[in-house]
């Protein structure tokens, strides 16, 4: 037969036309889903490419906006920017410190943390409150003093970061030696780096701008250290604290790497009219006589200025261990601590943006009315002791705190004279400092009371802010007059 039968055409033939309907239509299915299968697949690939570069762009511009922000007003040529960037990294390195150390130097037995607490503030803190006032002379008599000071405070936390890496996990004697150890070399810092603002401000700004800058990006440090030594913690508390390490040994490189300028001394002379170079190593008459030498403004601003470090120094220390004790009645002390302390850093950001207002009333009416609010919000705080007079307490604390200080940096830039303004403003940080040791040392030294503690407290702020009306009613400082300041 030579017609082609097509019933005879096999099934699986290419050329034929009446193939399984079972067969076809479900390999044109498993096609379909693989299809759709890569599809989705290089869709996904594109999306995750495209989120990760838009969190890198983000970064990068996030990046550029932060150093446009510290290099702002010529602050890159005089080399504060500089001083902007090694403060964030500090920060950051302090922020995973404390985070390292929440759960561990303050999780002991109350009454055995406190004594040891006690006897380590003791050892290293009243050395620290003695030999401050030396510091300032003694660096004066070594070129590049100031740079390898801040670069010593940050190499030594980067050491005891390292150090309290291994005590955390070992429950090392070395635990509260180093983790106070610390704290000196934080407070110490704070000393050397306020000699050194006033050396690098440009023009365009003042010393109020300069430190509101300062602090602003001192928050950003905040939340990037806290936030990746937080993830960190997860694994454990020897993790962050290693990360602290690394934070601050870039910092150690960026202090030494600020500009020459900032251990210039040249035609500076003391507030008592010493020129720098023929200061001797000091002494409890020299400060007696700077004190009085001071203009009666920046006097009465400065003992209001001791009166918050007073508050903020024993808050720090008499809740943390008041919380262990004597617990808000269904309130966990921790989240109580928390929310203190987040309404002490609200504060804090709160004085910045209040000091960096241009319209602002005079600094010694503001440091005043400030002082009055801190000692009725604690006079409130002893009568009803409850969660919510602790946290306006926290955020009445930080804008005391930050905005005292600034007031005063206004007060010494507008009365003290330009040759005369960076020897004033480190001596005044260190005497500050000071008053924040005092508070801390109280905090752990009375019986832990809440109506006690916070009546202690208010009272010594009410005394130093008599302290300040009655300094402002003696004469005139005999300090020079001042010179062309930045405005």
């Amino acid at each position: 037969m030579s017609q082609h039968d097509p019933q005879q055409q096999p099934p699986g033939d290419p050329g034929g036309r009446s193939a399984s309907p079972s067969t076809e239509p479900g390999g044109q299915a498993r096609a379909r889903v693989a299809a759709a299968g890569r599809a989705a697949g290089r869709a996904a690939g594109r999306g995750g490419q495209a989120g990760v570069r838009a969190v890198g762009r983000g970064g990068r511009l996030a990046a550029r906006r932060f150093r446009a922000f510290v290099a702002a007003d010529g602050a890159s040529d005089t080399g504060l920017a500089r001083l902007t960037e090694m403060h964030t990294v500090n920060v950051a390195a302090d922020a995973a410190l404390t985070i390292s150390l929440a759960g561990t130097v303050f999780a002991l037995p109350t009454d055995e943390a406190r004594g040891r607490v006690a006897l380590f503030l003791l050892l290293t803190m009243a050395p620290f409150v003695l030999l401050a006032p030396l510091v300032g002379p003694l660096l004066d008599r070594f070129r590049h003093g100031r740079r390898w000071a801040l670069g010593t405070t940050l190499a030594v936390r980067a050491f005891l970061s390292w150090v309290l890496a291994s005590a955390v996990v070992e429950d090392s004697a070395w635990l509260f030696p180093a983790a106070l150890g610390c704290l000196v070399a934080s407070r110490s810092y704070a000393v050397a780096r306020a000699a050194a603002v006033p050396r690098l401000l440009p023009r365009p700004i003042g010393l109020v701008t300069a430190n509101s800058r300062l602090t602003i990006a001192g928050l950003v440090g905040m939340v990037i250290g806290g936030g990746v030594a937080g993830a960190l913690s997860r694994i454990g508390p020897d993790w962050s604290l290693r990360f602290a390490f690394a934070v601050y040994v870039a910092a150690t490189v960026l202090a030494i790497r600020l500009p020459p300028r900032v251990d210039s001394t040249v035609g500076e002379v003391d507030v008592d009219g010493t020129p720098v170079a023929h200061q001797p190593m000091g002494s409890p008459e020299r400060g007696v006589r700077r004190m009085r030498a001071l203009p009666r403004a920046v006097r009465y601003v400065l003992w209001v200025t001791c009166g918050a470090r007073v508050l903020s120094g024993f808050l720090v220390l008499f809740l943390a261990f008041l919380m262990r004790e004597h617990p808000i009645p269904g309130w966990q002390g921790p989240v109580v601590l928390g929310l203190v302390a987040g309404a002490a850093g609200i504060g804090n950001a709160l004085g910045s943006v209040v000091g960096n207002w241009r319209r602002a009333p005079a600094p010694e009416l503001i440091a005043g009315l400030l002082a009055l609010l801190a000692i009725a919000t604690g006079t409130v705080t002893a009568a009803l002791y409850s969660i919510w007079t602790l946290v306006v307490l926290g955020l009445v604390a930080g804008v005391f705190s930050q905005l005292a200080k600034l007031c005063l940096d206004a007060t010494i830039q507008r009365d003290v004279a330009e040759h005369t303004r960076a020897r004033v403003f480190s001596w005044a940080e260190t005497i500050l400092q000071a008053f924040w040791v005092l508070g801390g040392a109280i905090g752990i030294a009375i019986p832990l009371d809440p109506v006690l503690g916070f009546t202690l407290v208010t009272v010594l702020v009410v005394l130093l802010g008599a302290v300040a009306v009655r300094s402002r009613r003696l004469g005139a400082g005999a300090a020079p007059q001042p010179g062309p300041a930045a405005s």
